[in-house]
């Protein structure tokens, strides 16, 4: 494995072994198992809006034997460039500013693949969602992590990021709301941050697709928006989580229409044209109705509270989750390590939770926990939690 300390060059074949590792093992063994709640995965339990599904159906019918553009549908294209300008105050050069991705995953992975060449290197925070480590790796090049923190809500500080810039970086990587952290960079870090990117000439690859699950008054801050930054940041969003479109595969890049040219040119032998279908259903959720979001918010909160009130009472300490639908819990708060919690959980109370080294190696006292279940199951999980955690008589 991997040196795991802050600011340390990740070489080019450290995928995460060991979390990845442990963490389909914990999938596996929850597999074999009956009445396991499930508070790992990410994926949204409440249903698609019905528009959504709605257009969907009718795409069926009407466009099932067709093929888009390689880029995407223009119509797709053209709304998201609104969205973006009307929402994140986004400027991109309309649709040739836009490369609709057979789902997020293919979003992340051109974004790296169009900045990076091989030998370069990028900042990345600490933990990550570490398929950006396969996807760097996959470029030939190298990624400086980036400490984040417990007390400060996990965010990232400009000087962190300058401290590590050397002849060879050539971007820095941001993702708010983070995953599995659920923290939201501030408006101020991100003005400092933008300072050392203009300053040492890098881009910015800024993941947004938990852009709007917040929490507490939290604000979400497009980098692209900020004064000089639209020419230097690809924008990596989705509609998995928004609009509970995870199995849709529908996802998007935005940016300088340079690197959208060789995002194109890349998807061009990865994947060809993104599904038509899902397209037109991803039309619709821009163009349709938003009062579903409020509702589903409104659940979210609710669960977060029921989870959030079991931590405390349990007497876990944890960064505070301003956006998503996670909370990232430190287990050495109460004593115990976090993988031998995790399979503890599973076996003795058949609750999936993923460790924190899933997220990056050096994350041996921290889970991953998610409140994608309904209440009264989270409820349950909370209580089995308590039953694995209440010393023997």
């Amino acid at each position: 494995m991997a040196d795991s300390t802050p600011g340390t060059m990740v070489p080019r074949r450290s995928f995460v072994e060991e979390g990845t590792r442990q963490r389909y093992e914990l999938m596996e063994l929850a597999g074999r198992l009956s009445g396991v709640i499930a508070l790992g995965r990410g994926d949204p339990d409440l249903p698609t809006p019905p528009h959504v599904v709605m257009a969907g159906k009718q795409a069926i019918a009407e466009h099932g034997g067709t093929v888009s553009p390689l880029a995407g549908l223009p119509e797709l294209r053209d709304t998201i460039a609104e969205k973006l300008k009307v929402e994140n105050g986004i400027e991109v050069e309309g649709r040739d500013g836009i490369v609709v991705t057979t789902g997020g995953q293919e979003a992340v992975y051109l974004a790296v693949q169009a900045l990076l060449r091989p030998g370069d290197e990028i900042l990345v925070p600490d933990p990550r969602y570490t398929s950006y480590d396969v996807a760097i790796a996959m470029a030939g090049a190298r990624l400086a992590l980036v400490p984040t923190n417990r007390e400060d809500g996990f965010q990232v500080h400009a000087s962190d990021l300058e401290r590590l810039v050397t002849p060879r970086t050539r971007a820095v990587l941001l993702i708010s709301p983070g995953n599995p952290t659920a923290g939201v960079l501030k408006r101020q870090n991100l003005e400092e941050i933008r300072e050392v990117v203009i300053k040492h000439n890098l881009m910015v690859i800024s993941d947004e697709i938990y852009e709007k699950l917040l929490y507490d008054g939290a604000r979400h801050v497009s980098v692209a928006s900020l004064r000089g930054m639209a020419e230097r940041t690809v924008t990596v969003n989705g509609f998995s989580k928004t609009y509970c479109m995870t199995g849709w595969r529908l996802g998007y890049l935005a940016g300088p229409v340079p690197v959208m040219e060789r995002a194109q040119a890349l998807k061009r032998i990865l994947s060809g044209p993104p599904p038509v279908i899902s397209q037109y259903a991803g039309l619709a959720a821009l163009r349709g109705p938003t009062a579903f979001l409020d509702d589903y918010l409104e659940t979210y909160r609710q669960r977060r509270k029921v989870v959030l009130d079991g931590l405390d009472g349990l007497g876990f300490a944890y960064g505070p989750p301003m956006g998503a639908f996670y909370v990232f819990v430190d287990a050495s708060s109460i004593g115990r390590s976090a993988y031998d919690l995790s399979r503890s959980l599973l076996l003795d109370g058949k609750v999936l939770i993923f460790p924190g080294t899933a997220f990056g190696p050096r994350w041996t006292d921290y889970l991953r926990m998610s409140w994608l279940q309904p209440v009264s199951e989270l409820e349950e999980a909370l209580e089995r939690i308590r039953d694995v955690l209440r010393p023997s008589a």
